[in-house]
């Protein structure tokens, strides 16, 4: 049943030769690739207009300054990642960079950041697409959460099914949510040219705010700057893309940059001309598109549905690059080696499962509200951009390849702003984003440890070349077998026990409820296996592992005196089905699990299998 659901929800497994095919076409990784870009104008401009409406209304026109600057950085920044895909086209982005050039802390830093920022990336457009599906039908805003989750789950199983169906899924929402809003930007700017839409800007461009502040003007710049998280997913995904690798990602990074620009500052605008102010229930991109298409009309609807739908998917990204970084952090033995694993459909299924379960959990911390992700999000991007293109300044100075003086200074700008951004970011809000020192030095933590670990186990394992592997000559074999009671389990247990061993003993663990029991249980055993020691060992807390273990303890000294191995056979039965495993206690498995803890004993299963 299980098997039969499974290829149901993720489709039959593909070749190792079939890797080929799953790679991603420029149109295909737009799609896949950008959607968390593109569909940030949905709350990035919002962002501005919330922070800039805490001191009026009238303050909204200092959006298009800030939108412009914002702008100035998207293109420090596209500039510094068409160079690291070129420079670094392995994949990996700014863990890379960061680790080639700041050494393994930069790198884990830079590496850690992006992790989280990829869970939030997957909380943040879930709950934003929510929040658009709630705008357009209100009734559903009681039950945000657990469409949220859903969402997840859903992208989630897409891409289990590999990257190259859930590209050819992606097409539709991406590219329906792009040519809505140039529908939508065409027909406004139409209506403005025609009279149909009159200027309803609640103060004209320049007009004085008394109260503005340039610590205000900082934080609706670093709130706005949340449109331009998702721009480094391409870098990630080099490995991904059709050859030339390096060119066509360097294509769709330069398209991708150039949509989310011209969105962004058409959002923008459109809010400022009509008047259009910020508010807890309905998104400025739904108060625009209501005056622009005239009403909650098809056009209106059309553009919420694909607003919906590109919020819901732009999770995407986060499930595009989150398995691969952790693929690449898991290669230099920093995470666990299961993040290594090729699932059926030729993904890495540990990544994309492990970042859906880290998504739920924030959705479920933070109940499902935007703008309480945010400014963790955004820190979580302008870290590791900090490390990159600073890391990009040390490459050309180490390389000095062409022109690289103007590259290093192009970087230099991104660095210097996203730096600043950070600065801002935990400047003016500290309530949101203090959680990030206290995760931050926890996963250096661990990626430390773990790297330890496989170290130590490395340096253990290895055979030096002119080292001879010390074998251990026995002089006999101990073999245990744990009874239950006498069965066609115990007899053929027995029979192999025998089979391998100079030495057999039976071991049976008794309680108080029913001693008669337990008198007849050895009386059959000495019945049957009369050459056989049998030992009963006497158990009133009804435990079975403890007596266990130390009836094993006390054999294998013995038998270690003897120069004899020793071995502790686990009796069990298989069902014919997997679900009946459920209807038995799983003393075997507990036994075995508190066994392997002993290092001078072998443990083997003997397993008999069930017809019915």
């Amino acid at each position: 049943m299980w098997r039969y659901l499974k290829r149901v929800l993720i489709g039959k497994p593909l070749k190792t030769l079939d890797e080929g095919q799953t790679h991603l076409t420029k149109f295909k990784a737009l799609a896949m690739l950008s959607s968390d870009a593109i569909s940030s104008v949905a709350y990035g401009p919002e962002q501005i207009t919330t922070v800039l409406v805490t001191l009026s209304a009238a303050a909204i026109w200092y959006s298009i300054p800030i939108a412009a600057i914002v702008l100035i950085l998207l293109l420090a920044i596209t500039l510094s990642y068409q160079q690291i895909i070129h420079a670094y086209p392995s994949g990996g982005g700014a863990y890379v960079v960061a680790t080639r050039n700041w050494g393994s802390n930069g790198g884990l830093f830079a590496g850690g950041s992006l992790l989280v920022d990829y869970m939030l990336t997957v909380a943040v457009s879930t709950t934003s697409g929510v929040e658009a599906i709630t705008s357009a039908v209100p009734a559903l805003y009681k039950f945000s959460i657990p469409l949220g989750i859903i969402i997840v789950l859903l992208i989630m199983f897409m891409n289990l099914r590999g990257m190259s169906e859930s590209a050819n899924f992606l097409t539709i929402p991406v590219y329906f949510f792009v040519i809505m809003m140039i529908i939508m930007v065409i027909w406004g700017g139409y209506n403005i040219a025609t009279g149909h839409i009159h200027y309803k800007a609640i103060v004209d461009y320049g007009t004085p705010v008394s109260g503005m502040s340039f610590v205000l003007l900082i934080r609706a710049f670093s709130a706005g700057s949340s449109s331009l998280t998702g721009v480094e997913a391409v870098s990630n995904a080099v490995p991904n893309f059709n050859k030339p690798k390096e060119k066509n990602a360097s294509t769709t990074l330069a398209i991708m940059s150039a949509i989310l620009a011209f969105f962004f500052i058409a959002v923008i605008f459109f809010s400022f001309y009509l008047g259009v102010v910020p508010n807890s229930r309905t998104t400025i991109l739904s108060q625009m598109a209501a005056q622009i298409f005239g009403g909650h009309g098809l056009g209106f609807y059309m553009l919420q549905l694909s607003t919906a739908m590109i919020l819901a998917v732009a999770a995407n990204t986060g499930f595009s690059a989150f398995p691969i970084l952790a693929f690449n952090m898991a290669k230099d033995k920093y995470m666990p080696h299961a993040f290594m694993d090729r699932g059926d459909r030729l993904g890495y299924s540990n990544g994309i499962i492990s970042l859906a379960i880290g998504a739920i959990i924030l959705i479920l911390i933070f109940h499902g509200q935007t703008n309480m992700l945010i400014p963790l999000y955004a820190v979580g991007v302008f870290v590791p951009f900090t490390l990159s293109q600073s890391g990009m300044i040390i490459h050309w100075f180490r390389e000095r390849e062409g022109f690289w003086l103007g590259k290093a200074f192009i970087n230099l700008v991104g660095a210097l702003i996203s730096f600043a951004l950070v600065i801002c970011l935990f400047w003016q809000h500290f309530a949101n984003v203090w959680p990030y020192l206290i995760i931050m030095p926890l996963l250096l933590w661990m990626f430390h440890t773990v790297h330890r670990h496989y170290v130590k186990v490395a340096a253990q394992l290895r055979v030096a070349e002119k080292t001879k592997v010390q074998l251990h000559d026995y002089d006999g074999a101990t073999v245990i077998v744990l009874v239950g009671n006498v069965t066609r389990v115990t007899r053929g247990a027995i029979n192999y026990a025998r089979s391998i061993g100079d030495y057999v003993i039976a071991m049976h663990v008794s309680f108080d409820e029913n001693p008669g029991k337990e008198h007849k249980t050895a009386n059959e055993f000495k019945a049957e296996y009369p050459d056989v020691r049998f030992v009963d060992i006497h158990s009133s807390y009804r435990s079975i592992a403890k007596p266990t273990l130390r009836f094993v303890d006390v054999i294998a000294k013995r038998a270690e005196a003897r120069n004899y191995s020793t071995t502790v056979l686990v009796p069990q039965f298989i069902p014919k089905r997997p679900w009946q495993l459920a209807l038995h206690n799983q003393t075997s498995v507990r036994l075995r699990a508190l066994l392997n803890s002993r290092e001078n004993i072998i443990v083997a299963s003997y397993n008999y299998h069930l017809q019915e």
